[in-house]
């Protein structure tokens, strides 16, 4: 059996500013600093095996602090935890998109699985995180602790309980530098659609 411990990155400056960033974005604000500290210190308590994270730059900053120190531990970088991509959505105003395609927004707020800014949509999303999460969950160790964002970290969830295809967006996003704890056990498929969307 491997635990999962799903780390969200803190609140970056697109974060506060209401931007979407998908594979963009920048480092984290002050805020989210804090909560990297916060988080640093309520992990240090656990025994982590390895470390696995997105390269995107909010995500490295909010393990800095935990990693601060513990030269023993690599971290492994894995492109597959990035966030969803948001095509041409990334640093724009949540507002100002709404304002320009309010019938995307809102189809994708009812669940239709869409590629927003012709970037990726869920479906995707859920593929390329399954193929992690199966990987991490063979690999030996006993407790992962895996640096990342709110996309792949619904999709992990809903794979693992094995949730059909769409309800993943259904599910509340992770509010930053929170924690999703997942127990898997050589996992080998879940319910995963083929073919065309629905």
């Amino acid at each position: 059996m491997t635990e999962l411990v799903l780390l969200r990155h803190g609140e970056s400056l697109w974060n506060a500013e209401e931007r979407y960033q998908g594979q963009q974005g920048t480092g984290l604000s002050a805020r989210g600093r804090q909560q990297a500290k916060a988080a640093a210190e309520y992990l240090r308590a656990l025994e982590i095996d390895a470390v696995v994270a997105s390269d995107l730059q909010r995500v490295t900053e909010t393990l800095q602090p935990y990693l601060d120190g513990r030269d023993h531990i690599d971290v492994r970088i894995d492109k597959r935890w990035r966030e969803i991509d948001v095509g041409t959505w990334g640093g724009r105003l949540i507002a100002d998109v709404y304002a320009e395609e309010p019938d995307v927004v809102e189809a994708f707020a009812r669940g239709a699985d869409i590629a927003r800014g012709g970037g990726e949509t869920f479906r995707q999303l859920r593929a390329r995180v399954w193929e992690a999460v199966q990987e991490l969950s063979t690999s030996g160790a006993r407790r992962v602790l895996v640096g990342t964002h709110g996309g792949p970290i619904r999709v992990a969830a809903a794979a693992v309980l094995n949730l059909p295809a769409g309800t993943e967006m259904l599910l509340d996003p992770p509010v930053n530098c929170s924690l999703t704890t997942l127990r898997v056990d050589g996992l080998t498929s879940y319910n995963v659609p083929t073919g065309t969307d629905r």
